[in-house]
């Protein structure tokens, strides 16, 4: 009879990551975010952390690394799910140091930018660009998109198991009346 190990701690964050349906994006990041928090703090388990440290590590991440505000948020919630989900321990509040929000607007393309660039494409990059810029489905959405998802009569996308393993169907009903998938060759 062999022995059974307990499970490594990045191990029972996939876990618990992947028992929530959570993509395997958001896998990927949380477990990056567990293994910095806890080489940052000298390879000391977080079981053994609370707050403060997690405050000590986002006021790092907004001080030292200059990080945006959308990558300390990821940061902290990753912070918390493993003291939640993996550990099962309350931190309580943690008020770090917070990083600014950026005061200006993104740069976004243009309609005739965005057709001019999905001119530049071809075969199948351009057509997942059109679907992408078309339907509104995610990168992930696109890539996992088979022929029995696409409903030719009524001009819908059924996304299966999309962002928090949801469902959701797209198509000009969904987008409004002037969308539409753009022809340009």
């Amino acid at each position: 009879m062999t022995e059974q190990h307990p499970k490594k701690l990045l191990e029972q964050v996939r876990d618990a990551i992947r028992l929530k349906h959570y993509s395997i994006r958001t896998e990927e990041a949380y477990v990056n975010w567990v293994k910095r928090y806890i080489f940052f703090h000298g390879l000391r388990h977080p079981a053994e952390m609370g707050a403060a440290e997690v405050e000590a590590f986002l006021t790092h991440l907004a001080v030292q690394e200059n990080v945006a505000a959308s990558t300390q948020n990821q940061a902290l919630s990753a912070l918390l799910f493993l003291y939640r989900e993996v550990l099962h321990q309350d931190l309580g509040p943690v008020d770090a140091l917070r990083a600014k929000r950026p005061k200006r607007l993104p740069t976004v393309l243009t309609k005739e930018e965005t057709l001019c660039l999905i001119g530049c494409l071809s075969g199948t990059h351009q057509l997942m660009a059109k679907l992408i810029y078309g339907s509104g489905v995610r990168l992930m959405e696109c890539l996992r998109l088979r022929v029995k998802d696409l409903e030719f009569e009524r001009r819908a996308i059924i996304v299966r198991d999309g962002k928090g393993a949801q469902e959701r169907v797209v198509g000009p009903h969904t987008l409004g009346p002037n969308s539409t998938i753009p022809h340009h060759t």
